[in-house]
């Protein structure tokens, strides 16, 4: 089986886990949601541009840029049928594997599987336009290891966030990061609100590759 991979490139993580760090991205084509805010909607479409690569070709690719963090996105990732064999290809071969999901996708069977990844899930706030579209069923499977994203562009967005993180105990499974909807909300905001809200174990992240390069720059 082969991927629609849009774009494929050496960069740092922006955010996540390991942000700051190296890492190979695999961008794939095609996604389930359409945010009001997406920074990527070019990858979505089915006319995007792409090249089909096997789980083979991928991996290869990982191993001769000689990066272990892996970043697999979207697009939706989690689309991908045969998303499972590429994360044990790039296990097998000492690879660090992160999947950056949207939060609407089931995660269970491959936070089951042997070569599991860890996971960025997205929470869609209410600006995202995509609430309704969240599995919170995916909850149950996360780990310290793993991570929940809320991209916020107003206080309605951070109220909001706030009811999840307190409602799920996502402190306590994992790390939990709130991101600033890029131009629509100040950084100086969204501490406000958690110094307000007493919201220990709540990080904020900011989009280091929008700052490190333009906004819009593409295989960065």
């Amino acid at each position: 089986m082969s991927f629609a991979v849009a774009e494929r490139f050496v960069s740092i993580n922006g955010e996540g886990i390991r942000a700051g760090e190296l890492a190979v991205f695999v961008r794939f084509r095609g996604c389930n949601l359409d945010c009001s805010y997406c920074d990527t909607r070019w990858a979505n479409s089915v006319h995007c541009p792409s090249e089909l690569m096997s789980a083979e070709e991928i991996a290869a690719y990982a191993a001769a840029e000689g990066v272990k963090n892996v970043t697999l996105t979207g697009g939706e990732p989690l689309l991908q049928a045969d998303i499972g064999r590429l994360c044990g290809l790039l296990a097998e071969q000492g690879c660090r594997v992160e999947i950056e999901t949207n939060g609407s996708v089931p995660i269970g069977e491959l936070a089951e599987a042997e070569s599991r990844p860890c996971f960025t899930l997205d929470y869609k706030l209410p600006s995202s336009g995509e609430e309704k579209a969240m599995l919170t069923d995916n909850y149950r499977y996360l780990t310290e290891g793993d991570a929940v994203k809320f991209v916020s562009g107003s206080i309605t967005d951070l109220e909001r966030a706030a009811q999840i993180i307190d409602e799920y105990r996502l402190t306590e499974r994992c790390r939990v990061y709130i991101s600033p909807v890029f131009g629509c909300i100040e950084s100086e905001e969204i501490v406000r609100f958690m110094r307000e809200r007493k919201m220990n174990d709540v990080r904020l992240q900011l989009q280091l590759h929008k700052y490190i390069w333009d906004p819009s720059r593409r295989g960065v």
